[in-house]
């Protein structure tokens, strides 16, 4: 009654009914799933992929963000905690690049093994008898010292640094500046470590304890310090640091940068008490080196000398002694005002001068050509505070000077002559007044300010004639 195929037939099309499509198999559903998520295939492109995408998202947070603040950018950071895990990893860090750098130092038998090498490849110039060398000399040296000291004595011998050296007209330069100039980077360099080992927050500034922690750990290597009493330690450290912030910390931050105090002239000042002999060394280099033993004694003995109640500071009275009394009234009064701070209990005619004070005040009286001793001077000078000296002031500063040296028993002067001199002297851009400028510019600023502050400075400028003679005579004598 049926046939075979139609039975066939229908066979087919009922296991085709049974059978469904692949993409609807609970399994199929499953693992497609479970490949659409990346989970457990390892895939280093998925992982690129992810990283991108979390990247991304906290790029877009932070784009946000700014959106919200403003255009302001964030300039802020603040400093981890201390004991912090960052804290620690911080200094750590620095400890080891610290490390690192001074391993790359050379140290003093590097330095005596270079001066060998230089000396024994050197050639003597007949005319001057000075040891040179020209640019193959100097490759062969630093073939030699590389082969020697190490790779870390390659970097000083680059074609730029022989190109620094002034030539003859064979193209040699001499040695001795060139040993000199790797001298001077490897003591920078590692002054500059030093420092930075004791900068506590490392923003790149030295505050008065990290100066004064760094000087104490210099006095055991020069060699005209290493006799100092162990308890005048403490007050010359004290002294010492401060001449850097004078000159390194102008506005009075209570931190001095590291790069400014390296490329002062104040830490050359220090350096130079490394000379071994006495005899290379006069009484009066020692008196004119801020650092010497023999200056900063000579400072306490000055305060102790003039704090006639020792109780600490001193009072415009007692400061009127210094330099024997030759000091104006005026810029006393004047230094007070400008340079003294106010004490806690009371009104301006009972502040008295403590000792860091009486320290930028020596230092300015003994740098009055400098830049930041003639700010300090200047301040004193402008009598009104409007940043420039006009007549009327000159003739109000000098005429202190003018009683002064009239009680010396000098000859009578008219204090309009002196005013018209200083004038000639200055020649300021606004003929009517005197500003801080024109007083630097004219490298005469010094002269100007002692003029004005001290009859024994006017006296000096006075006979300078004479003095600039007995100058030269014991020169020609000898």
């Amino acid at each position: 009654m049926y046939s075979g195929s139609s039975d066939g037939e229908s066979h087919e099309a009922a296991t085709q009914r049974k059978i469904p499509p692949v993409s609807s198999m609970l399994w199929v559903r499953n693992l497609r799933r479970y490949i659409g998520s990346g989970a457990g295939l390892g895939s280093e492109a998925l992982m690129e992929l992810e990283t991108k995408r979390i990247l991304l998202d906290i790029f877009k947070e932070k784009q946000q963000k700014s959106a919200e603040a403003g255009s302001i950018p964030s300039f802020y950071k603040k400093k981890p905690e201390e004991g912090s895990i960052s804290h620690r990893v911080q200094r750590l860090a620095k400890y080891r690049f610290l490390k690192k750098q001074s391993d790359l130092l050379l140290n003093a038998d590097d330095l005596d093994a270079m001066w060998v090498c230089l000396r024994e490849n050197c050639v003597i110039d007949d005319a001057t008898g000075a040891e040179k060398m020209n640019y193959e000399d100097f490759c062969h040296i630093a073939s030699v010292c590389t082969e020697q000291i190490g790779p870390k004595c390659r970097r000083f011998f680059s074609p730029s640094n022989f190109m620094k050296f002034e030539k003859d007209e064979s193209g040699r330069i001499a040695i001795l500046p060139f040993y000199l100039y790797v001298m001077r980077t490897v003591s920078l360099t590692q002054a500059r470590i030093d420092m930075s080992e004791l900068d506590e927050d490392s923003d790149g500034f030295l505050q008065p304890h990290e100066m004064e922690a760094y000087i104490r750990g210099l006095i055991p290597n020069l060699a005209q310090l290493r006799d100092m009493p162990a308890a005048f330690v403490q007050m010359y450290c004290r002294i010492a640091a401060h001449k850097f912030f004078f000159f390194c910390d102008p506005h009075r931050r209570g931190k001095a940068c590291i790069k400014k105090v390296l490329l002062s002239n104040c830490l050359q000042e220090l350096m130079e008490l490394h000379q071994e002999s006495e005899e290379e060394v006069t009484d009066t280099e020692q008196a004119e080196n801020w650092f010497s033993l023999t200056s900063a004694q000579r400072i306490c003995d000055m305060f102790l000398a003039l704090d006639k109640d020792m109780n600490g500071t001193l009072s415009k009275q007692e400061l009127k002694e210094y330099a024997d009394g030759t000091l104006t009234e005026i810029f006393i009064e004047r230094v007070f005002d400008e340079h003294v701070r106010r004490g806690k209990t009371g009104a301006g005619n009972n502040r008295e001068m403590d000792f860091e004070s009486f320290l930028d005040f020596v230092l300015a009286l003994e740098n009055k050509d400098t830049p930041e001793g003639l700010t300090y001077l200047f301040r004193c000078l402008d009598l009104n505070g409007r940043g420039f000296l006009t007549t009327a002031d000159i003739h109000s500063l000098f005429r202190d000077v003018h009683h002064k040296w009239i009680e010396g028993g000098n000859y009578e002067l008219c204090i309009e002559d002196v005013r018209d001199e200083i004038w000639d002297m200055v020649k300021p851009v606004d003929p009517l007044k005197i500003s801080l400028a024109d007083l630097l510019a004219c490298k005469q600023g010094g002269t100007v300010a002692s003029m004005l502050i001290d009859v024994r400075g006017f006296w000096a400028h006075d006979n300078r004639e004479n003095l600039l003679q007995e100058e030269e005579e014991p020169e020609e004598e000898s």
